[in-house]
């Protein structure tokens, strides 16, 4: 027998040069095709980066030209709590946003879950009235409603803030029902077959169901009440033991104008508990909001 040769194949190589050249325009493209995305975090980035650093500065860096610490000063985070009763509104902060987001679940899923799930004479029109609402700006009826807290010797505390979150808020009725509209139909008939109660299949098969949606407005709720600070100026002005770190934050600003750093340090406490909530939290929160408004 005769062996047969193969013949051999030439292996060729791309140089150094060109792949580096490949490299460079593909980061390119790169570049060019999210350009617009770059753009916006970096406008939205540049505050956060210059406030965190200011923070770490000295009192009489700040007012100079230079933007890096020349020195790093963590003394200023401690002098926060030290020149201003921070604990107290960090309790008063999360009491009024843990509360409120509590409220607000116990009282809108329920709600969202009629209007989504059941069928029944009007519900079109409280859909209506619910959108409405959202619509319809606090300030209008702010006087009113103040004269009721007053008259119920409410006014100086978070209470008047927390309760009509038992009352269900407008825009996580909207946000929760437009998701368990996608929620297939079917789930709820075969409970109904088995037995099950309304209350029963909302609870053990709607709400596992609707852990993003969840997720979305408990996280809106949270940051919208933990940034508030019209609500708290408004009934708390007059008692600060009762100020959250929006209110308070303000004060102290007013009295420490010329030592940015430490209004700074103050504002990054501030900022470090939203930042690490939606961290941990960004997953649920994106897919709860993407799937929402599905079907109308």
């Amino acid at each position: 027998m005769t062996a047969t040769q193969l013949p051999l194949t030439a292996v060729t190589t791309t140089p150094p040069e060109r792949r580096r050249a490949r490299t460079r325009r593909s980061l390119l493209l790169d570049v060019a095709e999210h350009s617009t995305a770059i753009a916006l975090g970096v406008i939205i980035l540049a505050p956060i980066v210059l406030i965190t650093l200011t923070a770490f500065m000295s009192s009489g860096q700040t007012l100079t030209s230079n933007l890096w610490p020349q020195s790093w000063h963590l003394s200023n985070f401690h002098e926060v709590f030290v020149k201003a009763p921070f604990l107290t509104w960090l309790k008063n902060s999360v009491m009024y946003s843990v509360l409120s987001t509590v409220f607000m679940l116990v009282s809108s899923f329920p709600a969202a879950y009629a209007l989504s799930r059941l069928q029944w004479r009007g519900r079109n029109f409280v859909l209506l009235a619910v959108i409405t609402m959202m619509m319809l700006p606090p300030q209008v009826t702010v006087v009113p409603i103040y004269r009721m807290w007053a008259a119920l010797n409410l006014t100086g505390t978070l209470w008047p803030l927390i309760l009509p979150n038992l009352l269900g808020d407008a825009f996580s009725v909207f946000l929760l029902r437009q998701f368990l509209l996608t929620i297939p139909q079917e789930y709820s008939d075969a409970a109904r077959v088995d037995g099950a109660s309304e209350l029963q299949i909302m609870w053990r098969v709607i709400i596992p169901l609707a852990k993003p949606a969840i997720a979305a407005t408990s996280i809106f709720m949270f940051f919208f009440t933990w940034n508030d600070y019209f609500g708290p100026l408004l009934y708390t002005s007059d008692q600060s033991q009762n100020w959250t770190v929006a209110v308070g934050l303000a004060s102290f600003r007013s009295l420490h104008h010329v030592q940015w750093n430490l209004v700074m340090a103050a504002t990054v406490l501030v900022m470090l508990p939203v930042i690490v909530l939606f961290f941990f939290a960004q997953k649920a929160f994106v897919q709860g909001v993407t799937l929402t408004g599905v079907k109308g």
